[in-house]
C-alpha cells in the first residue's frame, strides 16, 4: 500500500483544517482583546482598515473582510460611536465614504496591535521561521490557485 501524504490523513480536508485553525486563532485573539473593549467584528475591521491604509473606502473594507455592506455598516457605526474612526465623504465622489482613525482610535489600534502580537507569539510557539515561511508560501499559493480556479469557471 502506498504511503499516504500526511495532509490526506487529517480528519478534515487540508482546506477544512485551515478554516478550523483560522476560526480557533480568531477566537484566541477575540478572547485576548476583549478586556480592551474590542469585539470580533470591531477588531477585525480595525486591523483590515490598518492594513488597507487610512482613507480606504467602506467598499474596500467590506471586500477585504469578505462581508456584506450592511454588516460592515453596523460595525462602523459602533466604531464611530466609540470615537475610534470617522467616516468622511470622498471629495471626488460624494457617494463614497472614506475611513480614518481618530486620535483615540490610533491609541486603541496601538494597544490592539500589541495584544495581537502577544497572541501571535504564543500561537507560533515551537514553529521556526522556516516553517512559518513555508506555511505562508503555501497559503498564498492555495489562495492563488483557488482564485484562478474560480476565474476559470466563469
Amino acid at each position: 500500500m502506498p504511503d499516504i501524504p500526511f495532509h490526506e490523513t487529517l480528519d478534515l480536508s487540508l482546506c477544512g483544517k485551515l478554516g478550523r485553525v483560522h476560526r480557533i486563532c480568531r477566537q484566541a485573539v477575540s478572547v485576548a482583546v476583549e478586556p480592551l473593549g474590542f469585539t470580533q467584528p470591531g477588531w477585525t475591521a480595525m486591523m483590515h482598515m490598518y492594513h488597507l491604509g487610512e482613507g480606504c473606502t467602506q467598499h474596500q473594507l467590506a471586500t477585504s473582510l469578505d462581508i456584506e455592506m450592511p454588516s460592515l455598516t453596523r460595525t462602523l457605526k459602533q466604531l464611530e460611536h466609540a470615537q475610534v474612526i470617522e467616516r468622511r465623504v470622498d471629495e471626488h465622489d460624494k457617494r463614497c465614504r472614506r475611513l480614518y482613525f481618530t486620535a483615540q482610535g490610533e491609541q486603541q489600534l496601538s494597544a490592539l496591535k500589541a495584544r495581537i502580537s502577544e497572541v501571535k507569539t504564543h500561537l507560533y510557539r515551537g514553529l521556526s521561521d522556516e516553517q512559518l515561511n513555508m506555511m505562508a508560501l503555501g497559503l498564498v499559493a492555495l489562495e492563488d490557485n483557488a482564485n484562478q480556479f474560480m476565474e476559470d469557471q466563469e
